[in-house]
């Protein structure tokens, strides 16, 4: 009653899923507000839908994946039809296999594609009541699911009470619960206590501000008693006063079965009875709570009616009771299924250090950690710590526990931690360790140039006794201060990494000398040797490394020094590989150095793919700094103008603290407005990019446009100043086709004409860096009336443009044929199919096109299959298909 318009509204979500589309709802509100009866309202409604129901108990919201396996377990027969990985990652969280699980968010993308398979035969509804007390892993892959549904008959509604834990609700459809209003208060009184008297019913309805278990509770409490005149109290107090009383009519012997039953989480009725009877209590003893209506008993199972009796009851025990139902459980959960709730009910019984039970936690945090739950190992090596008897033991605890927090995304746990094992202990590397995982937290949270400062202290920590940690550390140092701008702990970094000996075989080395030749690069324009960062690249792309951080920086050494080809595609192979291994966190860093990479080779549409991945999972699982360096991407592309520029705003106001990817956004802008003829626009944002502290990376691919904008603003003066610098990193990197381009806009004559023709000679099958001579070379020689030659090349630019997706472009030749006279036709660039899908769209028929299967391309860009076909039936009549087998001809064609 009284809740006519959250139905109606959870109603539409039953229709949504009905019609094959998915829908998440969060139902949020106060402590017997009536969520639970509304989640009962639904699963009624569902009618012939498959239902799965879960809950939170606060008692389990420290075993991994407990929530999870509540849910899914019934399920287990179905893993064999999940792509081998997602299976696997499965079974081991659920202790059904001996792997480790692997990337947390693979567990996600496995819930994912699963719950897409239950719903294949008929709609699915997902219930999770009290969603608060979900444990961390659970919580995360559910969520992780329901923000990636799309094509999928699946519905998902979650409840939440406000006050207890904070629940991340980001991006999901929420109903906030009020109280109910006068009318439907008066009625719920008057169905359970009709005998009250108006003057007493008035001050319940006053009292409890339309709380519906607040109501009844009440309603039940003043059937024999006054309503006292005391001042208004909170109503979720006054519903636990409501119980307390309840709970304290009870006999002792029941008071302490139901603190049983409230320790522990499985609600296995043999598991508390067989507790109580160590003691000294009997079956008998849980009639009296039974009978008011305070436990339900199930088959073998007892639950209490309402999650705040069970608060009530264990909150309210004495300490030395609570420790003997611990202990007492402890004693009864016997076996290897039962050992890591039996380690946490030991450590509850524990008062005071107890080294046997810290390792006994610290063995179930390996085993969480192997079941991929960063978050449970987190708890259990905190819980290790404050057990522990020994400060060193305590200080190395404490660390483990602050980075399984940082890998479990709880940045503000992960620092409180590494900042208490620091002053716990003198041991170097268990303080460069605390100190590094506040490093990376400070990137996210502070500045890249935070977290390039803390990461250099570590390192300095360790130099000689761990030096292939202190090249990892260094390696977090020179790359944060990049993105800061920071030249000058670069050169620190560069110096501390210079003392640095990795032993000769280590991976470490490669990285330690192309780091170093980096950062004098960046700092001190020092190009003539780029050798070591293309042993680094060299090593990566051959198979010499394997650290994937190592690896994706091998990647960008391959595009700085200008082999961008083959720089992209290891990095390709290395998302290729993250996907199938289901490492979801490294994608969007891979998405980054991936979209510049096409972007460099002028791949604008695989560009935009890379760039809208990286962008959807880093918002997914809450990167928001790589949020912003995604956009800075996206403003970079020239295939859509006019989103370039909405998002500049945007991006640009970061550019204090990221001023590398502001800059990145700067070219983009200055591009737009070169291609737009904006000339005296561009050459001022060019020259800001040329001349800041991102010059010499791959901004430094910026020179040639600050060139042209130069000598088309009439300042060809101007254009020689960043020349210098460029024409040394072009000579050691064999770069020339674009140094040729730019001594033809700066020569005259037959000298111009033979730098252009050189140029076009030297570009090989970079198609973007083409059209763009040849576009500059058809503007050269329509103005000394070389009509006929300035019509091929013109027209020439104009369909590698159209081709390409560089729409400002394509119009800027278009414009140039005009004034020749011509009125350019439709040509087979314009009509590129693969222009009109999405990026996600076109990510999905690139898959499609290669052999892979709906179900292999969902295990890849971590979708539903059922959401895979739906993008592809919307992409095939953009595209002018109507079988699969024609993809692979469209995409080679293309």
């Amino acid at each position: 009653m009284g809740r006519d318009r959250e139905r109606d509204h959870l109603a539409g979500l039953l229709r949504d899923a009905r019609s094959g589309r998915s829908s998440t709802v969060v139902i949020r509100g106060e402590a017997g507000i009536g969520k639970t009866s509304l989640l009962e309202q639904v699963a009624a409604d569902a009618g012939d839908m498959r239902l799965i129901r879960g809950a939170g108990v606060e008692s389990e919201s420290e075993l991994a994946f407990g929530g999870l396996h509540l849910m899914l377990h019934p399920f287990t027969g179905r893993f064999d039809a999940l792509p081998a990985q997602q299976a696997a990652a499965l079974r081991s969280a659920f202790g059904l296999g001996s792997g480790p699980a692997g990337d947390r968010f693979l567990i996600g993308a496995a819930t994912l594609t699963l719950l897409s398979e239950l719903a294949a035969d008929r709609p699915l509804l997902c219930l999770v009541d009290d969603a608060q007390w979900l444990d961390n892993a659970s919580l995360d892959a559910l969520l992780f699911a329901a923000r990636r549904l799309g094509a999928d008959p699946i519905s998902m509604v979650f409840t939440v009470r406000d006050g207890v834990r904070p629940f991340p609700d980001r991006g999901l459809d929420v109903v906030r619960l009020a109280g109910l209003d006068r009318a439907a208060a008066q009625e719920l009184v008057a169905a359970h206590a009709p005998e009250l008297t108006v003057p007493v019913r008035e001050r319940l309805l006053d009292e409890a501000a339309g709380n519906p278990l607040a109501l009844i509770e009440l309603a039940h409490a003043l059937k024999s008693r006054p309503a006292r005149h005391a001042g208004p109290l909170p109503v979720g107090g006054k519903v636990q006063e409501s119980f307390r009383r309840r709970l304290a009519e009870l006999p002792d012997a029941t008071r302490r079965l139901l603190l049983v039953v409230a320790a522990d989480g499985t609600a296995d009725l043999g598991v508390v009875l067989r507790a109580g009877d160590a003691l000294g209590l009997v079956p008998a003893d849980l009639e009296p709570a039974e009978e008011a209506g305070l436990v339900v008993l199930d088959g073998e199972e007892v639950r209490f009616r309402h999650p705040l009796i069970r608060a009530v009851t264990y909150q309210d025990a004495a300490h030395h009771r609570r420790t003997a139902v611990h202990g007492a459980l402890a004693g009864v959960l016997t076996g290897d299924e039962h050992a890591d709730r039996r380690a946490w009910h030991r450590a509850a019984a524990a008062t005071g250090p107890d080294e046997e039970v810290a390792a006994e936690l610290e063995r179930v945090a390996h085993r969480a950690g192997r079941r991929g739950g960063t978050a449970a190992v987190a708890a259990a090596y905190e819980r290790a710590a404050r057990l522990s008897t020994e400060p060193e033991g305590k200080a190395r605890r404490l660390v483990h526990a602050a980075r399984a927090s940082y890998d479990a995304g709880r940045p503000d746990q992960a620092t409180r931690l590494a900042a208490e094992a620091e002053h716990l202990t003198g041991d170097d590397g268990v303080v460069a360790e605390a100190t590094f995982i506040r490093a990376q937290v400070a990137y996210e949270r502070t500045s890249p140039a935070a977290d390039a400062e803390l990461a250099l202290q570590g390192a300095a920590l360790i130099v000689e006794s761990d030096p292939d940690q202190a090249v990892s550390m260094l390696t977090e140092a020179v790359w944060s201060a990049r993105d800061a701008g920071a030249h000058g702990l670069v050169r620190q970094s560069v110096e501390l990494l210079r003392k640095v000996r990795p032993p000769a075989d280590s991976a470490k080395a490669p990285v330690a000398g192309a780091l170093i030749a980096y950062g004098r690069r960046l700092v001190d324009d020092a190009p003539d040797d780029v050798r070591p960062m293309r042993a680094l690249f060299e090593a990566a792309r051959t198979g010499g490394i394997e650290d994937v951080i190592e690896r994706l920086i091998g990647g960008f050494m391959g595009l700085l020094v200008a082999d961008d080809r083959a720089a992209t595609e290891l990095l390709e192979r290395l998302a290729a590989e993250a996907r199938a291994e289901g490492a979801l966190g490294w994608l969007p860093y891979i998405s980054e150095a991936l979209a510049i990479g096409r972007v460099l080779l002028g791949d604008l549409h695989g560009a935009d793919a890379a760039t809208a991945e990286g962008l959807s999972l880093a918002a997914d699982i809450g990167m928001d700094m790589q949020v912003t360096a995604m956009k800075c991407i996206a403003v970079r592309l020239e295939s859509d103008p006019e989103r370039s520029r909405a998002l500049a705003p945007d991006v640009l106001r970061h550019a204090g603290v990221h001023p590398t990817n502001a800059a990145l956004a700067s070219w983009g802008l200055g591009l737009l407005d070169l291609a737009e003829g904006h000339a005296g626009e561009a050459l001022e944002r060019l020259d800001a990019v040329c001349s800041g502290p991102a010059r010499y990376d791959v901004l430094i691919r910026a020179v040639p446009d600050h060139a042209e904008a130069a000598v088309r603003a009439g300042r060809p003066d101007l254009a020689r100043a960043h020349l210098p610098a460029f024409e040394a990193w072009a000579a050691a990197t064999s770069c020339t086709a674009l140094i040729a381009r730019c001594r033809a806009l700066l020569a005259d004559g037959d000298e111009a004409d033979e730098h252009y023709r050189s140029a076009l000679g030297l570009h090989g099958d970079r198609a973007y860096d083409a059209a763009r001579t040849r576009l500059l070379y058809g503007e050269w020689l329509r103005r000394r009336r070389r009509r006929t030659e300035a019509r091929i090349e013109l027209t020439a630019a104009r369909s590698a443009f159209a081709r390409l997706g560089a729409a400002p472009w394509a119009e800027r030749a278009r414009a140039e044929l005009e004034v020749l006279g011509d009125r350019p036709a439709a040509s087979a660039g314009d009509a590129d199919p693969l222009k009109r899908l999405t990026p996600q769209e076109l990510q999905v028929v690139r898959l499609a096109a290669a052999g892979l299967s709906n179900r292999e391309i969902g295990a890849q860009l971590y979708l539903s299959p059922r959401t895979v076909g739906h993008h592809l039936y919307k992409a095939y009549p953009k595209i002018g298909v109507t079988r699969r087998m024609e993809l692979a001809r469209l995409v080679s064609d293309t």
